[in-house]
């Protein structure tokens, strides 16, 4: 007689929750949509950084603007390669903050999240500043409501990403793909053409406020480098990613990486050939689209395309910084209600603290451009800096093979990136950047202060030790009571089931109410004894309180039930006696009793 193989036992297959699948993470081009808008959209400001800068030192001096641009691209290669590398090195996101905690110490890890996060509130503000200033050109009559414009696309985007990331990259797809369609057409049909088709704006005078030199082209250097920023946002994302997280998210860099670098070369081509300089009313990138489209619905289409992504790439810090305020909470840097996520893949507490805080920063400058560009770029060219320095000690440590080459990469990445924060930060200093620069250690002060206490209360709790066994004590349960009635009941049954020492407690003003109430309290029977407590002052929470902690003398273990009676229509709620939510507030700061509170629900009303 054979055996056969015993069959396998299969378990059931538990159907997935809302969030918990693949479906609600980001493929590799919505993650282009959903993390990189804030990079692609820099060509609308970052090649008008350099001319700006440039035709301070004269109209000729706008030769330079593609040599310049050209170095930009190079340094975006640096970084593209770099954060692939971020990427593989620490698939759990952080960016600059994973690479600085492992490889370049506490210190600097603090220093790289205060900047990350400077920064990432800094794109929303700009980002919608932006686009509304960009709407206001095409329709001056809304030139009043900018600050409104703001905060309603504030509230959109902030919406959005709370209902999921995934749903936030499906509706940012369309406007991807026709920004880049609108940016790639002027670069087309301007190449093509032999001069420009129509110019707008007004005229202005050049003034030259200095000499070209070699401070002059870095200014321009890091001026134009403003178009660099949001590359590190799909690193800092990476668990957004659909599996395999990786090797998607460095896809997706390498797509950002290829369409940045294509539209800046061919704009600055554009620049230089028709040796664009600034003009009144309209931005450098106008001038290009009327150039290539002329004043017609192209023009005016390509524009509105421009102003819906300027204020849609806001969304890039929507899926950046709850990332990388989660992390920051798992190492106890932030309060741990930045860890926790939703049915879906969201960080509502992180989506909702950047909401805040950008709004409150376009209040504060009244949404104008201007007060915000001194502030912008210094902090993420500081976590470009630090991720390109750990790296450098990470290669040197594991000496893989052309461990060399990533080095040299890597470290030539780290100068520039450094050089470039410098000149921000020196030539912008008076300007407002003296903002960032008091931000970021107070922003570092707070996350330490937040560790420290953490710890604190870690050894307070003996966490990670074993406690000793818990012994049993006798307890009590206390119900304060107002009237006979379902409610009553029903608490004193919950009570019962709590403990066999229950006692009931009521509150009068006068002493004949209190014998009443004894009276109608012994016809009830309800099994539990009953002590009333005089209160002349007409005060129910604090002779409750007192009681309490004279219950609590000796080693006795005291519980207070609570019945909060809840209608069935919300509406309502406002009506109820909100006197059992004071009595648990006060109980829970002045006693050490152990409080809870049961509903019980209204099917009426």
């Amino acid at each position: 007689m054979s055996f056969g193989t015993a069959p396998k036992t299969v378990a059931p297959r538990v159907p997935l929750r809302h969030g918990e699948g693949d479906k609600e993470h980001l493929t590799s081009f919505g993650g282009l949509a959903a993390l990189s808008l804030d990079a692609l959209s820099s060509v609308a400001y970052g090649p008008e950084a350099i001319v700006l800068v440039l035709v301070t030192a004269g109209a000729s001096a706008l030769r330079l603007t593609l040599p310049v641009t050209l170095a930009i691209v190079g340094l975006l290669v640096v970084l593209v390669v770099s954060y692939c590398q971020v990427i593989a090195v620490h698939p759990d996101g952080g960016g600059a903050y994973a690479v600085g905690k492992k490889d370049l110490g506490a210190t600097v890890s603090l220093l790289a999240a205060a900047s990350l996060v400077v920064d990432y509130v800094l794109t929303v503000a700009v980002s919608l500043a932006a686009g509304a200033a960009s709407l206001v050109s095409a329709f001056p009559s809304l030139g009043h409501h900018m600050l409104g414009m703001c905060l309603i696309g504030l509230a959109l985007i902030t919406t959005v990403n709370l209902w999921g990331i995934a749903e936030s990259a499906r509706a940012l797809m369309l406007p991807l793909v026709l920004f880049l369609a609108a940016v790639f057409g002027v670069i087309v049909v301007g190449l093509l053409r032999s001069h420009p088709a129509a110019v707008v704006g007004s005229a202005q005078p050049v003034h030259i406020s200095e000499a070209l030199g070699t401070v002059v082209i870095l200014r321009a250097f890091a001026a134009g480098c403003s178009a660099l920023t949001g590359i590190e946002a799909i690193a800092n994302g990476v668990p957004t990613f659909r599996q395999p997280r990786a090797r998607r998210a460095q896809r997706t860099e390498l797509m950002l990486g290829a369409l940045l670098g294509a539209m800046l070369i061919g704009l600055s081509v554009l620049i230089n050939r028709d040796r664009v300089a600034p003009r009144g009313g309209v931005t450098v990138l106008a001038q290009l689209t009327a150039g290539s489209f002329g004043t017609g619905w192209a023009y005016y289409a390509s524009n509105i395309i421009v102003t819906l992504v300027l204020a849609l790439a806001a969304n890039t810090s929507f899926g950046g910084l709850p990332v990388l305020m989660s992390l920051l909470s798992k190492d106890n840097r932030l309060p741990h209600l930045f860890g926790l996520r939703a049915e879906r893949p969201v960080y509502r507490y992180g989506v909702i603290a950047l909401a805040v805080l950008a709004a409150v920063l376009l209040i504060a400058v009244d949404a104008v451009t201007d007060r915000l560009i001194p502030l912008y770029a210094i902090g993420v060219f500081i976590g470009f800096t630090i991720s390109q320095t750990g790296l450098v000690r990470h290669w040197y440590r594991r000496r893989s093979p052309r461990w060399a080459l990533h080095a040299a990469l890597n470290g030539t990445g780290a100068v520039l990136t450094a050089t470039a924060a410098a000149v921000f930060i020196a030539g912008k200093f008076t300007s407002g950047a003296w903002v960032v620069v008091l931000t970021v250690p107070a922003l570092i002060l707070l996350f330490s202060r937040i560790e420290s206490y953490y710890q604190a209360v870690g050894l307070e709790l003996d966490l990670g030790v074993l406690p000793h066994p818990p012994r049993p004590t006798a307890s009590l349960v206390i119900v304060p009571v107002g009237s006979i009635s379902k409610v009553a009941e029903h608490a004193l049954r919950a009570a019962l089931s709590l403990g066999s020492d229950v006692v009931a407690v009521s509150v009068h003003p006068e002493p004949e109410e209190g014998t009443a109430f004894r009276t109608q309290w012994e016809q009830w029977n309800p099994g539990v004894r009953l002590d009333t407590l005089n209160s002349p002052h007409r005060s129910l929470v604090h002779p409750i309180v007192d009681y309490v902690r004279r219950a609590q003398q000796g080693n006795r273990q005291v519980a207070v039930l609570i019945v909060e009676v809840q209608p069935r229509r919300w509406r309502y709620r406002i009506l109820q006696n909100q006197r059992g939510l004071l009595l648990a507030t006060v109980l829970r700061a002045g006693t050490d009793a152990v409080i809870c509170t049961i509903p019980y629900r209204l099917t009426t009303r």
